[in-house]
């Protein structure tokens, strides 16, 4: 980790009345003190300071905090300096700041400092981009919790276990000719059983985090004509697609993103699927299959009164549109009006649920990365090796195998080649 002194503004930088000035490092009390001409404020409370650059000349009135380390959020010592929000003056801080040897801060580098400095594991300093990035009050309950520790406190009860039964298995190896209670070995295969069933069923759990955070994709599919487009509109509730009586208007995939029962999901508007000897239609109708296939939810939007088998899959809604014209909906089908808006509400109402049900969950939380999903299948494979070794070296190998892929969720190993990767992601100030 690089020993300078960063800083960074970390209210953004769209006009404001107030910028905040994040400022991190070592030099970070001779650059605070220079600022406040040799006054620094009294730890973790506000104080009001002139600000002045080396060369005397004023630069603001602004509310300065000093945060003495380690007992901070990088482990270092950090200011923040609440700053008039005028470019004039941000810039002039920033000036003096460079002056006094600080450097501005990459993306994400005050969490970064924060993750090798033990502030926080790899997975809460994931939870802090999250949070940045939540979109719905879902996302951002979900973030809190993993920023809180929940998902690494699972993670740790899981090592800390293996780590008692390693110990018994280095017995069993260290000392073969003891007679050992064979206790011993129930005892340890018992652990190891428990472990490993319980990472299964935290894996068994349909994506639900990892689609919560991304957000969920429902695909709006029919013949043409049927109203696919006038559908978008509306559950969008603005002009997203091209609206026209001439068959094949829609030729590609149009997105629009919407927030259903707390959770964010993006709609596509797909080419009508019927036979065609247009290039571009036709290629417009294999993308809709392509995202029919790849959605969490399908709603095939036939007409009122057309004739259709009911849909047996629960990734399926069949929407029957035209209700206007008073014709009767297919069984098990939502009968809407997107034109008038007749049922419109109810099949809101009926896709937010399918969305909550998605992404719902109860109890511990949910897995939230591709990563994570990866490491813990991987561990669950060491325990299952370790359970059939026939030596008692090879489960040991087996059980430490185990505990490495549960560090390298929280970042205590093995964690380089995806740091430069995550961090990157952050905006610039955190």
């Amino acid at each position: 980790m690089s020993d300078d002194t960063i800083f960074a503004l970390a209210s953004g930088s769209a006009r404001a009345a107030i910028a905040v000035m994040r400022i991190s490092g070592a030099a970070a009390e001779r650059a605070v003190t220079a600022l406040c001409c040799g006054a620094l404020p009294v730890p973790r409370r506000a104080s009001l300071r002139r600000l002045r650059n080396l060369g005397g000349d004023l630069l603001d009135q602004a509310v300065v905090l000093w945060f003495p380390g380690p007992g901070t959020y990088t482990g270092e010592d950090c200011a923040e300096l609440h700053l008039h929000g005028g470019r004039a003056v941000i810039d002039g801080v920033a000036d003096a700041l460079v002056a006094a040897g600080l450097r501005p801060a990459e993306p994400g580098e005050f969490t970064r400092r924060a993750f090798l400095n033990g502030r926080m594991d790899l997975l809460e300093a994931e939870a802090v981009h999250d949070l940045i990035s939540a979109e719905t009050e879902a996302q951002r309950h979900q973030a809190l919790r993993q920023m809180e520790g929940a998902l690494g406190a699972i993670y740790q009860d899981w090592a800390d276990r293996l780590r008692g039964i390693l110990a018994y298995q280095e017995a069993l190896i260290d000392f073969p000719d003891e007679d050992l209670p064979p206790e011993v070995e129930d005892q340890l295969l018992a652990t190891l059983r428990a472990v490993r069933a319980e990472i299964r069923t935290h894996l068994d759990d349909a994506g639900r985090g990892e689609k919560l955070r991304e957000g969920l994709f429902f695909a709006i599919t029919g013949a043409p004509n049927v109203g696919k487009s006038t559908l978008m509109n509306a559950l969008a509730e603005r002009d997203v697609a091209i609206v026209s009586a001439t068959p094949g208007t829609t030729r590609d995939a149009l997105e629009t993103r919407v927030v259903l029962g707390g959770v964010p999901v993006t709609l596509v508007d797909t080419a009508g699927l019927r036979e065609t000897t247009d290039s571009i239609e036709a290629e417009g109708v294999r993308r809709a299959l392509a995202r029919v296939e790849d959605a969490d939810m399908v709603l095939t939007v036939v007409e009122a009164g057309a004739e259709v088998a009911a849909l047996a899959s629960v990734r399926h809604i069949l929407v029957a549109n035209k209700a206007d014209l008073g014709f009767p909906g297919p069984a098990g089908s939502v009968r809407i009006s997107a034109k008038t808006g007749e049922g419109v509400a109810d099949l809101r109402n009926c896709l937010a649920s399918a969305a909550r049900r998605m992404t719902e969950s109860r109890g511990a939380p949910p897995l939230t990365r591709a990563r994570h999903r990866a490491a813990l299948s991987a561990a669950a494979g060491h325990l299952e090796d370790a359970e059939r070794a026939e030596l008692p070296e090879l489960r040991g190998e087996d059980l430490r195998l185990a505990m490495r892929e549960l560090g390298r969720i929280t970042g205590h190993v093995g964690v380089e080649d995806i740091l430069d990767t995550l961090f990157s992601r952050f905006c610039i100030g955190k």
